[in-house]
């Protein structure tokens, strides 16, 4: 067989394949503009004004609608009552977060920011249990730091005008590694 009739024939079989999986897919969702195979509706909006392209499909589609980020489906809430609905309203049904298909077999579900349900409260109990114990919320490390600006300047003044480039040198050493200390302390968990 001619190699373009192969190539014809698997891209129709592909487009066709899309076309069924959206359309299936498509009957539990908002409705939206029809999508593109692979781009989806990337090309329907203006990446130079983004929200005045939402706006317009929120005239034609209404305050909730569908819209697919190449092969991925995303529903838009727009407006301030569809927002309030679904989160006040409906709230347990929209309390997780997003699916990153690619940063999940990446991550393998671990780490704080892209883990979700159970694990994404666990970790977040833990991360403030740990902070907490290390003193967040008590003295922070911008008080350390004004404090040994202040003792800083006090050996400064005390030079009165003259420098003496070794006294400096130490003091601000000893600044830098106080607070370095701290950090450390801080840090050492992680």
């Amino acid at each position: 067989m001619d190699p373009f009739i192969v190539l014809v024939l698997s891209l129709s079989c592909l487009l066709l394949l899309s076309l069924w999986r959206q359309s299936s897919e498509r009957g539990k969702l908002p409705p939206g503009p029809t999508p593109l195979p692979v781009i989806g509706n990337f090309l329907q909006i203006d990446v130079k004004d983004i929200s005045q392209s939402l706006t317009n499909l929120s005239n034609v589609y209404g305050p909730v609608f569908t819209l697919y980020m190449g092969m991925e489906p995303t529903v838009v809430l727009h407006g301030y009552e569809a927002v309030k609905e679904a989160l006040i309203d409906h709230g347990e049904e929209f309390a997780g977060r997003g699916s990153f298909p690619v940063a999940e077999r990446i991550t393998k579900g671990l780490g704080i920011i892209l883990s979700n349900g159970s694990r994404w409260k666990e970790i977040r109990r833990f991360s403030l249990m740990t902070l907490r114990n290390l003193g967040m919320g008590k003295r922070t490390i911008e008080d350390h730091v004004q404090e040994e600006a202040q003792c800083l300047v006090e050996e400064l003044r005390k030079t009165n005008g003259k420098c003496r480039f070794m006294h400096l040198y130490l003091s601000l050493g000893m600044c830098v590694c106080h607070v370095d200390h701290i950090l450390s302390k801080i840090f050492l968990c992680f």
